[in-house]
C-alpha cells in the first residue's frame, strides 16, 4: 500500500477549525455523526451513528475498553503561599501508605516537603516527597480517614480529566446551549457521567477510551439482537494518548507505557471469530493497540496481563481486527497515525479533509468513523 517507509510526522498536519473541536458531547450517547470509510475503495459515506449495525451480520464481534476513567483532575492551594495548583493524580503507588505518581502545574512552584491543601475537604493534606519529572511528583497524602474512605474522599474532590482542548468559553450562547442540552445538569456531573463509557468496569484510566463512549444500553441491545457478539479487555488509558509527538522520524517517538489486560474469554472469542471468518472491529486505537502487542506471528491471541508503548504507523500490517471504529483526532496525534496506518494514509488524509468541509466534529466528545473492508 505504501512506496516509503520514510513517513514523516509533518504528513499529518492538516488544518482544524476550532469550532470543529467538541467542547461537549452529543445529548445522547448514540446521537452522533458517523462516517464509513471503505478502505479498500476510499469510498465515504455519511450517516448516523445507530446506523452502524447496518454493516455487521450475526457473529460478528466488536471488541471494547472497559477500563474506568477516575476523576483525576483536583485543585489545591499551596500552604503559606495559598497559590492555586492544579493537579492531575496518574496513578496510586502505594495503597497502604497513600502514595501518589502526579502531575502539577504550574510545577516551578511545587517543591520537595511543600504540603497543598484542599478546601473542599480540609482533612485531606498532600506532601511532596519526590520530584519524578519536570511536570511529575510523588505525592504523600496525609488524613485520618482509613484507605478505602480516603480514595473515594480523594475522588470526591476531583472533576474528569478532559483533555486541554476541551476549554470551554462559557459565553450566554454556549450556556444556553448546554442548559437545552442537558437539561440544567451542573457540568461538573456530566462530565463525570459522560466522560466515560456504559461499560466501565476495571478503575484505572486517566483518559476516557473515548470511541466506546458512543454506545448507549439501547445501541447495546439492537446489536445484540442482530446477533453481533461483544467481547472486553482492559486498558487503562494514560496521558501518554495526549501527547505530542516530538520528532519528525517516527521511528524514534516513543509511547508512554500503559497496563493492558487481556482475560482468556476475551482472546478465545477473538480466536475462533478470526478462525471462521467473521468480522472483527477493534473499538477505539486502545483495543487495536493492546491486541497488535499480544497477537503471536499466526494472528492469535492468548491472555495477557503487563503493558505496552507499541507505536504503530503506516506501513503497519495487523494481524487481528479487520474493521475498526474510532473518534477523529487532533493532527499529528498518535491516534491518527494509527488509522492511517489501518485505512491508508492517503484514504485517511482524504476523509480527514472531507470531514473539516462536512463540519464532522472532532476529539474525545466528537463524531465517529467506522472503517470496514
Amino acid at each position: 500500500m505504501y512506496k516509503t517507509n520514510d513517513m514523516r510526522l509533518c504528513q499529518f498536519r492538516f488544518k482544524l477549525p476550532e469550532e470543529l473541536i467538541a467542547q461537549f458531547p452529543a445529548p445522547y450517547r448514540d446521537d452522533a455523526r458517523l462516517m464509513v470509510l471503505h478502505r479498500k475503495t476510499g469510498e465515504i459515506e455519511h450517516k448516523s451513528l445507530p446506523e452502524l449495525i447496518t454493516y455487521f451480520d450475526e457473529g460478528d464481534l466488536f471488541v471494547f475498553n472497559d477500563s474506568k476513567v477516575f476523576p483525576a483532575r483536583l485543585w489545591g492551594r499551596k500552604e503559606k503561599t495559598n497559590a492555586l495548583i492544579e493537579v492531575f493524580l496518574l496513578r496510586e503507588l502505594n495503597h497502604k501508605n497513600r502514595y501518589w505518581d502526579v502531575l502539577v502545574e504550574p510545577a516551578r512552584k511545587i517543591r520537595i516537603g511543600n504540603k497543598l491543601t484542599f478546601e473542599e475537604d480540609p482533612a485531606i493534606v498532600a506532601e511532596v516527597i519526590d520530584n519524578t519529572t519536570s511536570r511529575g511528583r510523588t505525592f504523600r497524602f496525609l488524613t485520618d480517614y482509613d484507605n478505602e474512605e480516603f480514595v473515594s474522599r480523594l475522588y470526591a474532590l476531583g472533576s474528569a480529566p478532559l483533555p486541554k482542548y476541551i476549554r470551554r468559553p462559557m459565553d450566554e450562547n454556549t450556556q444556553a446551549q448546554y442548559e437545552e442540552s442537558f437539561h440544567d445538569q451542573p457540568v461538573r456531573e456530566m462530565d463525570i457521567e459522560r466522560y466515560q463509557t456504559i461499560f466501565a468496569d476495571k478503575i484505572g484510566a486517566v483518559a476516557a477510551p473515548a470511541s466506546g463512549m458512543h454506545f448507549s444500553k439501547h445501541l447495546l441491545k439492537r446489536m445484540e439482537i442482530r446477533g453481533i457478539e461483544t467481547a472486553f479487555m482492559t486498558s487503562h488509558v494514560s496521558l501518554g494518548v495526549f501527547k505530542d509527538i516530538d520528532v519528525e522520524d517516527l521511528t524514534k517517538n516513543k509511547m508512554e507505557s500503559e497496563q493492558i489486560i487481556l482475560p482468556e474469554a476475551m482472546a478465545n472469542a477473538v480466536n475462533k471469530a478470526r478462525e471462521d471468518q467473521r468480522r472483527i472491529c477493534a473499538v477505539g486505537t486502545e483495543v487495536m493497540r493492546a491486541m497488535e502487542h499480544v497477537a503471536g506471528t499466526n494472528g492469535l491471541l492468548k491472555e495477557y496481563d503487563g503493558w505496552t508503548n507499541k507505536f504503530i504507523f503506516p506501513p503497519y500490517n495487523f494481524s487481528v481486527a479487520n474493521s475498526f471504529f474510532v473518534n477523529f483526532y487532533m493532527p499529528c496525534s498518535s491516534q491518527l497515525l494509527m488509522v492511517a496506518a489501518f485505512a491508508g494514509y492517503e484514504e485517511t488524509m482524504h476523509a480527514y479533509e472531507v470531514a473539516v468541509e462536512e463540519g464532522y466534529r472532532f476529539g474525545d466528545y466528537g463524531d465517529a468513523m467506522l472503517i470496514v473492508d
